[in-house]
Formats: C-alpha cells, structure tokens, sequence
C-alpha cells in the first residue's frame, strides 16, 4: 500500500467522522424538548353547573406551563364557599370570572350582574320543551291582547315589546291554577334592567307572551309594526300604523225627496210620486 493511498483513506475516515458528529449534533438538538416551567393551579374535579357552591372534594390541580392566564388560583381556600356563575368542566383550571363575588352564595342570584334583574315569565308547555329556550340563548318578547280603550271590539293586537334579552334559566315551577290546585308550569328566567322588568311583569298578567329565538351574534333591534287580527284577511300583513289620507274629502249631497200626490177617487185613495228638484214639484 503506498502513502498516498494511506493519506487518502485517512483523510476520508476524518471527513466521515466529522459528517457523523454534525449529523448527530443536528438532530439530537431537535430532538431534545425544552424544559418549560409549569406551576401548578387549583382546577375542577368534577362537572360544575351554574349555582353550585365549591366545596373542598370538588377541587383538584393542574399543570400550566409558561405564563398564568390572569385569575387563575393556586390556593383553595381562595375558591372554597363561593358559586359557579359560568358551567366550568372537569380538569378545567377554574378563573375568577367563572365565580360570584365572595359571600354572594349561588343558585340564580349569584349570575344576575350588578344593577340587572332576573323577571319570571310563564310559558306555554310547547315553548318551554322545545328546548331551545336554555340558559345563554337570546330571545325578543312578543305580546297579543286587545289594548285598552281600543275601538276594534275583538280585534287582538301583537306587538314586539323587547329584543335581545338574554335567558337566565328555564324549568317547572308550581302555581296555583283558577280552582286553587298546585300545577307545573314551564318558567323562564329572563336578564333585564329593571324599567323591563316593570313592562314584562305588567305585559306577564295582561296579555299573552310569546318568545321569540334569536342567532346570538345578531345584536341589532329591528324597526317593527304592530299587526292586529284584521291585518291577517287583507291579503297579506299590513302595518296598522298605515299611512292616514289627509287629501280633502268630497260628500255628495243627499238627493232630495219625492212630490208626493194623494189621488182620491170615490171611496179610493192613491198616492202618487213625482221627481222634485230641491225639494219643490
């Protein structure tokens, strides 16, 4: 074997070794995962529904990695004793917005926001097991009835008395029905301010309330018409509040009475008419 084949296989051994060291270095470098810092936060052991007041055995812990969100917890004697206002899911990290305030309880009370108010109203059982009136969805409020000092007779009238609200809650409570006895009936917890609550409590005994669902994204209150029954055998809806015709109006007078003639024949009476003209033969 000469040198100059000895120098060549040696050189390439070296190039082959520094290839392998590269290769590996590259690789185990994108392999290798970057250790994060995690700290630990007080998250749900269980399901959470709206109301539930938090005791120690519905608490567990979770991992976060790098940054906290804001809210979060590490102690649970900072979470113990008050209420879920949003539903918060087993091993979710429980935040300070998902609970009411320290000492306000749960249940309903402790969802309703600060100068807002939950008004009750009864719905028909089609409404209330439709399913579609749960809490979070939005709904507009519709109201039928004859108005007060309305000169139509029997002539209903519907009228859209609020958009957009928000539902609370929804279920069976027990009244009392005319004779007395308890009955369930389907009630649904509305979010209003309180001049709403006002004209849904007086609209709630007075008339007969409907609900309406609404896409929650669609946030705009639509320019509507009031419609009465009449309305419904016009061919068509037609706005009640129509335009009024102010032009003048034309009366034709009466036309003017007949000349009456009495004929006496005998013992035979007639009466014969003649066209008069104002009145005069």
């Amino acid at each position: 074997m000469t040198r100059r084949l000895v120098t060549i296989l040696i050189t390439a051994f070296v190039i082959a070794g520094l290839c392998s060291y590269l290769v590996v270095r590259i690789v185990g470098n994108r392999l290798t995962t970057p250790v994060v810092k995690t700290t630990t936060v007080i998250a749900a052991a269980n399901d959470l529904p709206v109301g539930t007041i938090i005791n120690a055995h519905d608490l567990g812990t979770t991992e976060i990695a790098g940054a906290l969100p804001p809210g979060v917890f590490t102690k649970q004697a900072d979470v113990i004793g008050r209420g879920v206002i949003s539903p918060i899911y087993k091993g979710e990290a429980i935040l300070d917005g998902r609970l009411a305030i320290k000492g306000a309880g749960g249940g309903l009370a402790a969802t309703i926001p600060k100068g807002m108010r939950a008004c009750a109203v009864r719905v028909d059982d089609v409404v209330g097991l439709a399913g579609f009136v749960t809490p979070g969805k939005r709904v507009d409020i519709l109201i039928s009835g004859n108005p007060p000092g309305s000169t139509a007779g029997n002539n209903p009238l519907v009228h859209t008395l609020l958009q957009n609200i928000e539902v609370l809650s929804a279920g069976t409570n027990i009244q009392k029905d005319a004779n007395g006895k308890p009955e369930q009936v389907q009630v649904v917890n509305l979010l209003v301010t309180p001049k709403q609550a006002e004209k849904l409590s007086l609209a709630s005994t007075q008339t007969h309330i409907q609900l309406v669902l609404r896409n929650p994204l669609d946030t705009k209150k639509a320019k509507l018409h009031n419609y009465d029954l009449a309305n419904l055998y016009e061919g068509g809806l037609v706005p009640v509040n129509r335009p009024v015709y102010r032009g003048r109006i034309i009366r034709h007078a009466a036309p003017p009475p007949p000349f009456v003639m009495e004929v006496i024949n005998g013992t035979n009476r007639s009466d014969t008419k003649f066209a008069s003209h104002k009145g005069q033969p």
